[in-house]
């Protein structure tokens, strides 16, 4: 793949959020779907096991480059149609590249940045292409971002763990008496339990928290669809006592389904 060459069609349509994208009106969808294609290229340059160190950085730096200089010209008419800030797309970037080497989070406060970047960014983006209107929608956005992220922190645990990557804050760890070794290996310590219940008390909160305006309740449909599904995720992971590190936890297309027809059905 070119530095700057979108992920086809077809390699970006298999996640919770594509299917999410699926019940916007058709021209609102393409956008959406050529925004969540650039998200998935920086995301895979990162994440991409056969790629070198070195190029991974090179490519996205070429991303992060064009943000400035000018991107694409099919994201360059999404950011002009939506009036986007284009500065969101490099915060994008920039969190991808912080994914290349092993990661590791000092505080609670560390991790937040970085959820601001891969998850707040791409909300703030994601209603622009939807149509809202309410700025209520942008404090929407971020607490709503914050609360997928440290849901597929905690789902994902177990995969991280053997890319040598941890999510969690150290200063939780400690606190909890869990050790890298412990995550890595991924075998359950004593506090294993006690630091996923905290974990998603926060992740919790921030669902809480996000309250989606009415005026765009329905442009927001695919949000509402996105934290349905995660909070039914979330759901799984604790009461199957976060068994993240053997396994991810996933929802069954039903379960997908009623989710995202409860959601669909409270904008009536």
């Amino acid at each position: 793949m070119k530095p700057l060459e979108l992920l086809p069609v077809s390699s970006a349509k298999s996640s919770n959020l594509a299917f999410a994208l699926l019940w916007l009106p058709a021209a609102r969808r393409r956008d959406a779907m050529l925004f969540y294609r650039f998200c998935r290229t920086v995301d895979d340059i990162a994440d991409q096991p056969g790629l070198a160190t070195g190029e991974k950085h090179t490519r996205l730096e070429a991303w992060l480059h064009a943000v400035e200089s000018g991107l694409p010209s099919d994201l360059e008419g999404l950011i002009a149609r939506h009036a986007i800030d284009r500065s969101l797309f490099a915060e994008i970037v920039t969190g991808c590249a912080s994914d290349i080497g092993p990661r590791r989070f000092r505080t609670p406060a560390d991790l937040e940045l970085y959820c601001w970047q891969v998850a707040c960014a791409v909300g703030l983006v994601s209603i622009k292409i939807f149509g809202c209107r309410d700025p209520r929608s942008e404090t929407y956005a971020v607490h709503l971002g914050h609360a997928l992220q440290l849901t597929n922190i905690l789902r994902d645990a177990g995969e991280d763990a053997a890319q040598g990557r941890i999510y969690l804050p150290q200063e939780d760890m400690a606190r909890f008496g869990v050790e890298e070794a412990d995550i890595l290996k991924r075998r359950g310590a004593t506090g294993f339990q006690a630091l996923m219940r905290h974990e998603a008390g926060r992740a919790r909160a921030r669902f809480a928290a996000a309250v989606p305006p009415q005026v765009d309740f329905k442009p927001l449909l695919p949000a509402r669809i996105m934290s349905a599904v995660y909070q039914k995720i979330l759901d799984r992971i604790e009461r199957e006592h976060f068994p993240v590190l053997e396994k991810r936890v996933s929802l069954s297309p039903r379960e997908k389904a009623a989710s995202t027809l409860g959601a669909f059905f409270r904008g009536f």
